[in-house]
């Protein structure tokens, strides 16, 4: 498990080094786990079909992703009286939000279908 988080830790380090180096305007995580997306693909098209090591290392950070929201909820509570001050603004941001990922997933999904319709007639 240890080989598998520090296969993520170095992804990330490296999205982070991309982000930093460009000037990216995405988050460096993001940038590490397109490249971690890319190894991995690579790693399956030459016959290395199991990554066991990073797969455990997943697995163990999914198992315990609801105490990785505990900081986040006792920062809330903390500042309760703020967030309850701001509730307007947020409430419209959340919905504002809510309503572009929906935008965002329908026109992935159709873009895709139709892509995938495409290669289907050829």
């Amino acid at each position: 498990m240890l080989r598998g988080i520090a296969a993520l830790l170095v992804f990330q380090l490296i999205g982070e080094s991309f982000v930093f180096l460009l000037k990216l305007p995405v988050p460096g995580p993001v940038v590490g786990l397109v490249l971690l997306f890319a190894a991995l693909q690579f790693g399956r098209r030459r016959g290395i079909a199991s990554f066991p090591h990073t797969e455990a290392a997943a697995a163990g950070l999914l198992g315990n992703l609801g105490l990785l929201f505990v900081p986040a909820g006792v920062g809330v509570v903390s500042l309760w009286s703020i967030v309850q001050a701001q509730a307007g603004p947020i409430a419209a941001v959340l919905v504002l939000s809510a309503v572009v990922t929906l935008a965002a997933t329908v026109w992935t999904f159709v873009a895709a279908r139709r892509l995938i319709d495409r290669g289907r007639k050829n």
